[in-house]
């Protein structure tokens, strides 16, 4: 059996989408389980070498000791711990805007070029100077604060919502369907359009939004697109194979028919970040796309989230976001070039 036919089969079923996606999801759930021991044994290893620094850090402090051996392995293990980034002293300013909840990293660099953040009483305009926590640090006249409460929240996105924390149009906002959600200032991770909906995450955790923005890390996402009129078998091979769109070729890691009964309804599985990456390759092939909705967002899914409503993460979904595999298969540099945005 071809490739293609491997992609096609993998979306075919008579059964409700929900049954489908259900399918597909344990597909992976070795992997992720998998994963989710290697991750756990990492916490614990990370917890430990931290108990480790201070419990000999403390020895050494209160009996003076000066023994070389000793000191070396003080040194060793607070070394170790900091490798495993237990700890900081400093960071890039656009990354301690995104540690408070401000924004997100990418959003605090034209923050700071703006002007609007000063550092001890003075404006920087550069993201990348390096402030630590007793630096005194203010953005609009108010000083900041590195959040202590981190928060995880998952929207089911409904279409006629924009994916940002404010719109000067007046429109509505992803943050006004969460307003109850936490006391904590948060942000969209990425974004989907207006008229996209689905799998969106919210949170002020700028490490991990750096982390799943950034296309290094390759994030798979999956979309249901529905279609003016059915998708043939040839083009459904042309967006497999690749297309040359005006930023460069294209293709789909994954593809195929929801419904067997149905071909204008389709699963698309891509990693890439370009602006409206799935509308777009429909549309180069002469499509217009009247849905798009997407069903899962690295390892997360709107399973038991109806339209419009949002859950807190586990902790457990948290630890998988965290430590997704960097070291997945490279995508091409005109991606990487490309931070996620609309789809």
């Amino acid at each position: 059996m071809s490739q293609s036919s491997n992609n096609f089969q993998k979306f075919i079923n008579a059964k409700k989408n929900s049954v489908i996606k259900e399918e597909y999801r344990q597909s992976k759930k070795k992997a992720k389980k998998e994963k989710a021991e290697a991750i756990n044994k990492r916490f614990e290893e990370k917890r430990k070498l931290k108990a480790e620094a201070v419990s000999y850090k403390t020895t050494h402090t209160k009996t003076g000791a000066t023994k070389p051996e000793q000191k070396s392995k003080v040194e060793s293990v607070e070394k170790k711990t900091q490798a495993t980034g237990a700890k900081f002293n400093e960071m890039p300013l656009n990354k301690f805007l995104a540690h408070c909840g401000v924004c997100s990293r990418r959003d605090a660099v034209a923050i700071i070029k703006d002007g609007k953040v000063k550092v001890n009483n003075k404006i920087i305009l550069e993201p990348a100077f390096k402030v630590n926590e007793k630096d005194d640090i203010l953005f609009n006249g108010k000083k900041l604060f590195v959040t202590k409460n981190l928060v995880y929240i998952l929207l089911n996105k409904p279409k006629d919502y924009i994916t940002t924390t404010d719109d000067p149009q007046g429109r509505k906002t992803v943050l006004q369907l969460t307003k109850n959600a936490t006391t904590e200032r948060i942000y969209p991770v990425g974004r989907l359009d207006r008229n996209t909906s689905g799998v969106l995450l919210l949170t002020n955790d700028g490490d991990l939004t750096q982390k799943l923005s950034h296309p290094s890390y390759n994030i798979t996402k999956v979309y249901e697109a529905k279609l003016d009129k059915a998708l043939t078998k040839a083009d459904f091979d042309k967006i497999l194979s690749g297309l040359q769109l005006e930023d460069g070729e294209i293709k789909a890691d994954s593809l195929g028919y929801v419904d067997s009964k149905d071909k204008s309804v389709i699963g698309i599985e891509i990693h890439s970040g370009r602006n409206r990456i799935v509308r777009r390759i429909f549309e180069h092939l002469g499509y217009d796309v009247k849905g798009l909705d997407r069903v899962m967002y690295a390892t997360l899914t709107k399973k038991n989230v109806e339209r419009g409503k949002w859950r807190h993460l586990s902790e457990k979904e948290v630890r998988l976001l965290k430590y997704l595999n960097a070291a997945q298969k490279k995508i091409s540099p005109k991606d990487k070039k490309a931070p996620e945005s609309k789809k």
